[in-house]
């Protein structure tokens, strides 16, 4: 079977936009949440967020095709993070052609367009609606984009699954490599759902926390007592999912090797999960099995990147997953965090970005923390490495992601 690595990494975040910037910020145990300054919050019972600032258009603007006019923030943040990823690589830039293919998750992309465009409908009338509206909202416009960027002729198209949207992308990339359709497939996510439509439906939902509009920094507490819901946020990541014929033949070098994925879908709530997590263990371990791997061995060289919402109805059927897959004893002893605490919950692209942070932990044996969390929930009693990252040894990693709809899913990746 081929064998799969990620050879490039980009990425589009509050935290930075770029590689280095973003995990140096995670290292450190930095919050990129913020008062909200791209929209108007005045009336607003959330302000805060993830927001993406100081895109670099020169990314983006890359010929004739592509104009960030022409695009929505989801598919901008999409182009910014393929040419980073494309270009860690060392794969070319231009004209790339059908050995390639784009396969990227996205949620509520183009949400701004549309709330943009429905306000001038409703108040300068038909004649002002602009006629780039249905390709910039489509939700096939940021690998659409990233084709027309860089000249990939392969299979190009979205995944919708929302919070699982990335994760399902990058599943489809890897058994897409594995049928020998591709050399190479530029996958990941992307989200630009922080909007005042975006917001209001989550903060009336009850899922977002109000309560911390004057402490934005503290405001997202995954698997802390004191937690009160999620904070959205916004960006990017893309990875480079690259089969091991195609690496060696070029000479290119890897971040980690991605070893299986596996979704399965609840069928028990549209918006909450089962609180014994039944699918959400059955993906996890069939990843794992795929991968060849037993749990109870596994427990001591392993880092578990959790979906981490800061709500109560995710981290705590996160904690029941982890220990019926783990088992009660073993599961204490693997290291567990949530970047969620410090990037904020962007949607579509949290499964890419935690990816990423799966390839980078790999790579230089560090786990980073889980920030805010000071009073640990007693149903979330393990290892969730609190407030600081930490040195470890361990060779083996696993994400996990989890959305509406009931959609669970996992990937696994080894040291490269």
């Amino acid at each position: 079977m081929q064998r799969i690595f990620i050879s490039g990494i980009g990425v589009v975040s509050c935290l930075g936009n770029d590689r280095q910037t973003f995990w140096k910020n995670l290292k450190t145990s930095q919050c990129g949440i913020d008062r909200l300054t791209e929209h108007d919050i005045r009336d607003m019972e959330v302000v805060i967020g993830g927001e993406v600032r100081n895109l670099n258009n020169a990314r983006i603007n890359v010929n004739d095709l592509v104009s960030t006019r022409k695009m929505d923030r989801a598919s901008q943040f999409a182009v910014h993070a393929a040419h980073e990823a494309l270009q860690d690589a060392g794969l070319p830039t231009v004209d790339i052609g059908e050995n390639a293919a784009v396969i990227i998750g996205a949620g509520l992309a183009g949400l701004e367009t549309y709330e943009t465009q429905m306000e001038k409908l409703l108040t300068k009338g038909p004649s002002r609606v602009s006629p780039f509206t249905i390709p910039m909202l489509m939700p096939n416009a940021p690998p659409g984009n990233i084709s027309l960027a860089f000249g990939v002729r392969g299979t190009c198209y979205t995944t919708s699954s929302a919070c699982s949207s990335s994760g399902h992308a990058m599943i489809d990339a890897m058994e897409y490599l594995r049928r020998g359709d591709a050399d190479f497939v530029i996958t990941g996510g992307t989200e630009a759902s922080l909007t005042r439509l975006g917001i209001s439906s989550f903060v009336n939902m009850k899922a977002m926390n109000k309560t911390m509009n004057e402490r934005p920094k503290e405001s997202m507490r995954p698997f802390d007592a004191d937690r009160g819901g999620f904070i959205m946020a916004e960006g990017a990541s893309v990875l480079i999912f690259e089969t091991e014929d195609h690496l060696r033949k070029r000479g290119g070098k890897a971040w980690a090797e991605v070893l299986s994925g596996r979704s399965t879908t609840d069928a028990y709530h549209l918006v909450q999960p089962d609180p014994e997590g039944r699918q959400a263990i059955k993906a996890i371990n069939s990843a794992l099995q795929k991968a060849g791997l037993n749990p109870a061995e596994i427990a001591d060289n392993v880092y578990v990147n959790a979906h981490g919402t800061s709500t109560v109805y995710n981290d705590s059927m996160e904690t029941v997953a982890i220990k019926k897959v783990f088992g009660e004893t073993h599961a204490r002893s693997v290291p567990i965090s949530s970047i969620k605490s410090m990037i904020g919950h962007s949607i579509a692209a949290s499964g890419a970005l935690e990816a990423v942070v799966l390839a980078l932990s790999l790579s230089e044996n560090v786990v980073p923390p889980t920030i805010n969390l000071h009073n640990p929930d007693p149903k979330c009693d393990l290892d969730c490495v609190p407030l600081t990252a930490r040195d470890t040894n361990h060779r083996l990693a696993l994400s996990t992601s989890f959305g509406f709809g009931g959609q669970n899913g996992a990937l696994v990746m080894k040291a490269a």
